[in-house]
């Protein structure tokens, strides 16, 4: 495993975590989550590009409140939020 493919799993590992968090606060079953991730990574020193992911969920939820779920989720997934507003990465000596 590389760290492009920790980064990837991380982002799949938090949306799916909240999926679970923000399901019980609407007292929303859910059975099972899985979430694809993908990206693009250049030659090296090059930042990756292109993230997306796919989540597919099994629940009790009417497809409705399943997108609503889903769309929540997106804009709350702390992962997600932290990229996407970009962060100051310093090397402490």
């Amino acid at each position: 495993m590389n760290g492009a493919e920790l980064l990837l799993l991380s982002l799949a590992t938090c949306y799916c975590n909240d999926i679970y968090r923000e399901a019980s606060k609407r007292h929303i079953e859910v059975y099972e989550v899985t979430v694809e991730c993908t990206g693009e990574f250049g030659a090296e020193g090059e930042p990756g590009k292109n993230f997306q992911y796919k989540p597919t969920i099994r629940s009790n939820a009417t497809p409705e409140q399943l997108d609503d779920l889903i769309q929540f989720t997106d804009q709350t997934a702390e992962i997600h939020k932290t990229l996407r507003q970009g962060l100051n990465i310093s090397l402490l000596r």
